[in-house]
């Protein structure tokens, strides 16, 4: 019988080491896929003032435009968190829209080889950026889920693991994703 008794205990607690397990390795990936996150969006803030600093040069009349720039930027540094950050970076990413609303009107600017350079290497650190968000993301959810679901919630509460937050960005306006209206 003492036997029986040891060996469901035994049972229980390969039980628990493994759900632990589970968590830690769900929680570290989670972290790791922020990190990615990080790397990217340091990527972006680091080619910003180089971008402001192009523009400077051909557009003296913008700087509301280029003061916004750098107020966002210094925002999406300081912001703390996936929901702040994210709400942060749309704000940047609106900011950098109206920087290159504003190269519209500079034929000069738009031609600039260190301005067109620019402009390719934010467009890959935003597609780098939207990678690493899927990749966090899908983290994000996996130990949510493994949180919410019986029996692991038990361990997981056990534990004190917590829930994390997705990071989110918003996509392009909806009308963006509306079909383009052609007249001929």
């Amino acid at each position: 019988m003492e036997l029986i008794i040891l060996g469901i205990v035994i049972v229980i607690a390969l039980w628990v080491v493994a759900i632990y397990n589970k968590f830690i390795k769900l929680v570290n990936r989670t972290k790791e896929a922020w990190a990615d996150i990080d790397v990217q969006l340091k990527r972006r803030y680091d080619l910003i003032p180089n971008l402001v600093n192009t523009v400077k040069g051909y557009a003296k009349h913008e700087k509301e435009t280029l003061s916004k720039v750098t107020e966002m930027r210094a925002a999406a540094i300081n912001a703390e968190g996936p929901g702040a950050k994210g709400q942060a970076e749309n704000m940047l990413t609106d900011a950098l829209k109206s920087l290159f609303a504003v190269s519209e009107n500079y034929p000069d600017l738009k031609a600039n080889e260190n301005f067109l350079e620019l402009q390719r290497e934010l467009t890959d650190t935003e597609n780098k950026v939207q990678a690493a968000r899927r990749f966090y993301n899908g983290n994000v959810r996996d130990l949510n889920i493994a949180l919410e679901t019986f029996p692991q919630n038990i361990v997981g509460g056990m534990f004190k693991f917590e829930k994390r937050e997705f990071f989110e960005l918003d996509e392009e306006d909806a009308d963006a994703r509306d079909p383009v209206e052609v007249n001929l």
